[in-house]
């Protein structure tokens, strides 16, 4: 019997460290995993940010260019997306201050199998989010920036240029920063 709770124990330590190395090493390699834009870089040498189409809430089409002219904070997500999840308040939070001098496309991306347009709906209406919500219906804009990982959000200069981005949920001070730096 003192066997088997040894066993046991030696189990739930080695589950318990698999998990601490597998959340440490998502932390490492997803944070800045998208390089920033060198800050000597000039305006004619910044990339421009690929245009798609998505729809808004009601299923009107809606391209990325429509919004230029304001800096973009772009973010990829779907409603089963633990991280996504767990950053989305702080982005209603900052798009309620920042709002009218920021655009938001918060796009969720609607596959058709793991997410539906139905799911990203209630889940958004679920939470009384007050940013906009966009649905990718035809994956247009995940496949114009490659996104294979969820979230991820770039920010996106007012001439459309792009500043940096991240792969993962990224925390307020990081969102508040960034905005900043395109602000300035």
């Amino acid at each position: 019997m003192k066997k088997n709770k040894k066993t046991i124990f030696i189990w739930i330590i080695v589950i318990v460290i698999v998990i601490l190395a597998a959340y440490a090493a998502y932390t490492l390699l997803s944070k800045g995993y998208m390089p920033d834009i060198p800050e000597d870089t000039t305006q004619e040498e910044k990339p421009i940010a690929p245009d798609f189409t998505v729809y808004d809430w009601e299923g009107n089409e809606v391209h990325l260019k429509d919004f230029f002219g304001k800096p973009i904070v772009l973010n990829f997500w779907a409603s089963w997306c633990g991280p996504c999840r767990s950053e989305m308040p702080d982005f209603d939070e900052v798009y309620s201050e920042y709002g009218d001098r920021v655009e938001f496309l918060m796009i969720n991306l609607v596959d058709g199998r793991r997410e539906t347009l139905q799911s990203g709906k209630e889940y958004a209406e679920s939470q009384g989010f007050s940013f906009p919500v966009y649905f990718d219906m035809d994956l247009e804009a995940s496949l114009s920036y490659g996104i294979t990982s969820y979230p991820t959000t770039i920010f996106i200069d007012d001439e459309g240029h792009f500043l940096k981005g991240y792969i993962g949920a990224i925390n307020k001070q990081i969102l508040l920063d960034s905005i900043d730096q395109l602000l300035d």
